[in-house]
Formats: structure tokens, C-alpha cells, sequence
């Protein structure tokens, strides 16, 4: 397990407060030219590439092991403590843990794997995550536990503005973007089990 904080130094010239300088942050016309690898990803027989925990606001594990539960998501996370700005009354039962897709990740990080924790997401997963090929209600089996793909959208706030730049913001939210899903998916827990690095991303079929 490797425990890193997210923050990152900010410049205290002309840049916006949330704008996070020092990082090579993509254009939108070097982000539609990563698209083809993105639209490659499996639509099914995926892999889990990247575990990440959120431990406090700002921090990140990244996760050689981790627990999926279906009462608190993935277990150390903080999940249970935040309070949604869609409902306003404690943490939102359907957005209970995100997937991104791991190669979406690695494309707005600049190539930076490392990066990747900052977006956010709990899984990281090497499988399409468009709309057409899963749409809310899919499930998934992602090493021993099942998870269900769920309505709200995954659209981006403003640290990951911060973090990736205004142009990935922009682009994950393009027409293009919101097709794959490029921001990532929102799920809850339906199956608990262990899940780690490696381990299969499968869709499961429809009874």
C-alpha cells in the first residue's frame, strides 16, 4: 500500500486559486488524439488496474488489496462521511464508489500513472465504460465482489478542474466524453468482496 497526499503547490502569481500549476496539463486537441486508445479498452473480460482509498480529504492509498462492502463502499474510504450536494443529507447511496477508465485516466493525467489517484475514483478499470456498453444497471463483477452501475452522472468538480485542467473538464464533458463516459461511472456495492490489482472486470448477464 503507498500513502501519498494530493495536494500539490499552486503558484502564487496571476494563475486562479484552483488552477494547479507545474503539471503538464493536455490541450483539447492532444486529448481527442488519445481517443482511439480510450475506444479501444475491452467491452468486457476488463482488468482492475489501480485501487485507490480515500483516507481524509486530499489523501490517497493506493491499494494492493482492497475491500468492497456493501454498507460503507470500499472500506477506509471516506465515502460514509461526505455529505452530497444532490441529496444535502449525508453521503449519496448511489454514488457509493466511481470506476474511470484506466486508460480516460492515464490520457488527462499526461501519461503520469501516478497522477491518476488525484481524479478521485476508487477503481480504476482497463474496460469500456460508455453508455452503450454499460449503462446504469449493469452489473459488474470486479474481482470477488458485484457492483451495479447507477443513474447519477460522474461529470468532474472543481479539483479535478484543478488537478487535470480546464480543458480535460471541458473534454470529459463533450459529446465524445460523456459517450465512454470518460469521467467514470457512479456504482453501488450489491456483492461484497476483496478486489485487487489484476483482478477481472466482467459484465454480468441479464437475468
Amino acid at each position: 500500500m503507498c500513502t501519498w497526499t494530493a495536494r500539490q503547490p499552486t503558484s502564487p502569481s496571476a494563475s486562479p486559486p484552483d488552477i494547479i500549476v507545474g503539471v503538464k496539463h493536455l490541450s483539447t486537441e492532444e486529448l481527442h488524439a488519445g481517443l482511439d486508445e480510450v475506444r479501444r479498452s475491452p467491452t468486457d473480460d476488463g482488468t482492475v488496474e489501480l485501487i485507490v482509498r480515500r483516507p481524509s480529504v486530499d489523501e490517497r492509498e493506493v491499494l494492493d488489496e482492497g475491500e468492497l462492502d456493501c454498507s460503507v463502499g470500499l472500506v477506509g474510504d471516506t465515502w460514509p462521511e461526505r455529505i452530497s450536494s444532490r441529496i444535502g443529507d449525508g453521503p449519496h447511496p448511489d454514488c457509493q464508489i466511481t470506476l474511470m477508465n484506466a486508460r480516460a485516466a492515464r490520457l488527462v493525467a499526461a501519461g503520469d500513472d501516478e497522477r491518476r489517484a488525484l481524479a478521485g475514483d476508487q477503481l480504476f478499470v482497463d474496460i469500456n465504460l460508455g453508455y452503450d456498453n454499460i449503462p446504469p444497471g449493469t452489473l459488474l463483477e470486479v474481482g470477488a465482489a458485484v457492483v451495479q452501475v447507477t443513474e447519477p452522472l460522474h461529470t468532474g468538480c472543481h479539483k479535478f478542474a484543478a488537478r487535470f485542467g480546464q480543458d480535460v473538464v471541458r473534454f470529459v464533458n463533450s459529446p465524445a466524453g460523456r459517450e465512454l463516459n470518460l469521467r467514470g461511472v457512479n456504482a453501488k456495492v450489491v456483492v461484497a468482496g476483496t478486489v485487487r490489482p489484476g483482478d477481472a472486470v466482467r459484465k454480468r448477464p441479464s437475468a
